[in-house]
């Protein structure tokens, strides 16, 4: 099991849980080094004075902020460390949302919460367990690396996680990258439904769950150090250019998910959609406005404006 990165407690109501925190994830991605390449020497980062134009150790160096070009306010340890605040010492839980309300672009780092003694095993069990039959989340802040952050507990087997998370004003909206409003068929939505029913799983495949870049990069690094060809991938074909036919992009995708898990592509599902009563008026209204445009002159027909296709 990793160090514990922080240790404090878990603040629930009146009752405080003393807890050790712990790394719940670990990165598994081969790391490269920067060398000169005449010489093969490492390529190192040095912190470097621009006033005395040195290097400078890091027992030289301390935490400021640039207030102007000219103005830098010091922060040293001890002013960041007595800040008043409760959650520098403690997880505060604050309250209990559905889970359902938590945007998960919103949920960040998570951490395993460690019961730290004997004393604090009876209190963690309780709150593990409420959280359990609960089933809800608890929202909480804490305080770690200079600032306070949002938090969000929630259950894993026998342990409780803390997930970090963002706060509302660190979310962009996406509100500029919707597109334009665009018209789909029924056909369209029904095979689009298709496709995913054909890649329906109730867990992630093992296949999607591997890291192919790395095993890949691992293999480069072995095939060279053994003086051997590194591997190279197939060579595609090209695309033909933009895809226009929606349905037949839509209905070769199906055939090919339903092919690579060994079912027939013969019959497809598609679902039933529900039919847009409301669709019924506008439709008449439609006839009418044909058959009055019937009794239009040509002249009059050209300069009718058209339906902007946006």
């Amino acid at each position: 099991m990793p160090h514990a990165i922080w240790s404090g407690a878990i603040s629930f109501g009146l009752v405080t849980i003393p807890i050790k925190v712990t790394a719940a994830t670990e990165d598994h991605s081969i790391r490269f080094h920067q060398y000169h390449l005449e010489d093969q020497g490492r390529i190192r980062t040095r912190k470097y004075c621009e006033l005395e134009e040195r290097e400078v150790s890091a027992d030289e160096i301390g935490k400021g902020y640039e207030v102007s070009k000219d103005t830098l306010i010091a922060l040293t340890d001890e002013d960041l460390a007595g800040l008043p605040l409760p959650t520098s010492k403690a997880i505060e839980i604050e309250a209990f949302v559905p889970y359902e309300s938590i945007d998960p672009i919103r949920i960040g780092q998570g951490y395993f919460l460690e019961p730290d003694g004997q004393v604090a095993n009876k209190p963690y069990t309780l709150l593990r367990q409420a959280l359990e039959r609960n089933s809800k989340a608890a929202v909480a802040k804490f305080a770690w690396h200079g600032r306070e952050r949002l938090g969000l507990l929630r259950i894993k087997d026998n342990a409780i996680i803390l997930h970090a998370m963002r706060w509302p004003d660190e979310i962009r909206s996406p509100e500029s990258l919707a597109p334009a409003p665009v018209e789909l068929s029924e056909d369209e939505i029904a095979k689009a439904l298709a496709l995913m029913d054909a890649l329906a799983a109730d867990d992630i495949p093992e296949d999607v769950a591997t890291d192919r870049y790395t095993e890949a990069i691992s293999d480069l690094i072995t095939a060279k150090q053994k003086g051997k060809t590194p591997p190279h991938a197939a060579e595609e074909e090209a695309p033909a250019g933009a895809v226009v036919d929606l349905m037949a992009a839509l209905q070769e995708s199906v055939q090919k998910a339903k092919a690579s898990r060994g079912e027939s592509s013969e019959h497809a599902t598609v679902h039933e959609l529900p039919k847009k009563t409301a669709a019924k008026k506008p439709a008449a209204k439609k006839a009418a406005a044909k058959a009055t445009a019937k009794k239009t002159t040509k002249k009059a027909l050209a300069k009718k404006p058209r339906r902007s296709a946006s």
